[in-house]
Order: C-alpha cells, then structure tokens, then sequence
C-alpha cells in the first residue's frame, strides 16, 4: 500500500464489469474496483453501457484502504487542488477564465476559478483588466485568503511581481527622520 498514493494514475484493464462497477488490474497486487458512480460524470444506468471486460481504461486512485483486499479507484480525472489543499500564501500557475469589471477569474485547478481583483492585478493604474490579461492567458497567483464553506478563493497576480521603485522609495521616504537627540540616546544605550 505504501507505494501508491492518491490521486496517481494507472492505466487499467477492465477484468469484469458488475451491476456495481468494475473489476480492473493495474498492474499491482490487488485488483482495483472502480464503483459504478466513478466511472463517468454523467450517471451511469448499465456499467455495460460504458466500458466492457478487456477494455483499456485510464484510472486514479480514489481512497486509500490500508487493510483492504482491493484499490479504490475512479475513472473521473480528479481536480489538480483540493480544498485542504489550498493554504494562504501559496502560489500556484493558473488560467485567465472569464473577465468582470470589477477583476477576473482564474482556474489554479480547484473546484471553481478564484477572483483576482482589478487592484490585485498589477502595480499599474489599468482602467479595465484586460489593459492587463487576457482570457487564456497562464498566470503565476498567490493566494491572498479563501473561504471554504462559500467555496471562495481571493488570488493575487500583483503579489508575485517585483514592486516597482517608486513604491519602494514611498516606503523609505515613510520611515521616521531620527533627531540627533535620538541618535545620541540610542548610541548610548547600544554602549551599555
């Protein structure tokens, strides 16, 4: 069981087909059992009616049982991120989906796209977001916050550039103007 993990793909061959799924072999010790609500997104009436015994099919590994005699496994591809997958702060590769006003949508592989804010797109003023992407276009995003019980995902494309100079001399310029009496005190107390 160590050698597998979930979410790996085989290709299997269809050994039996049963009035519950299908019996496959990939190759490994113990067959894998695909369920009858596995074997395509659409349902299912006759398993008959979707695959046949000696038929190759691609299958992933659904759950992992440490005791079981069998693999679980599923023919529907399953998504590239999970919700316990997705972690504030991580950056992930994605695609421009659909434009709004207000920003646009990015698949990283999750069940549903993420918003990437028009102030989240770039450090440069932008009237619309297609002065800055494209639908199509891959994007490198960071996660800024999500939300898994309304399924929400807030990405940033912004965060994963270089600030320009001009943002970064605002914030040197920002810092406090130390008085001589402030050098001198904290002079003194780095002496002691």
């Amino acid at each position: 069981m160590e050698e597998i993990k979930r979410k790996q793909q085989f290709t299997a061959k269809v050994l039996k087909t049963t009035l519950a799924g299908a019996i496959v072999d990939i190759g490994l010790d113990k067959p894998g059992i695909v369920h009858i609500s596995n074997i395509q997104k659409e349902p299912v009436k006759k398993v008959e009616d979707v695959i046949e015994p000696g038929q190759e099919v691609n299958v992933w590994v659904r759950r992992i049982h440490q005791d079981a005699k069998h693999y679980d496994l599923t023919m529907i591809e399953p998504l590239a991120l999970e919700w316990r997958e997705v972690k504030k702060d991580m950056t992930a590769i994605g695609s421009v989906v659909r434009i709004e006003k207000f920003g646009v949508f990015i698949d990283i592989g999750a069940e549903r796209p993420g918003l990437c804010h028009i102030s989240e797109l770039t450090y440069d003023y932008i009237r619309t977001p297609e002065d800055a992407v494209k639908v199509g276009e891959e994007v490198e995003v960071k996660v800024l916050d999500f939300n898994r019980r309304k399924k929400q995902i807030k990405l940033s494309i912004k965060a994963m550039q270089e600030p320009p100079m001009s943002i970064i001399a605002e914030e040197v310029d920002n810092e406090p103007v130390l008085t001589a009496m402030e050098i001198a005190y904290r002079k003194a107390m780095n002496e002691n």
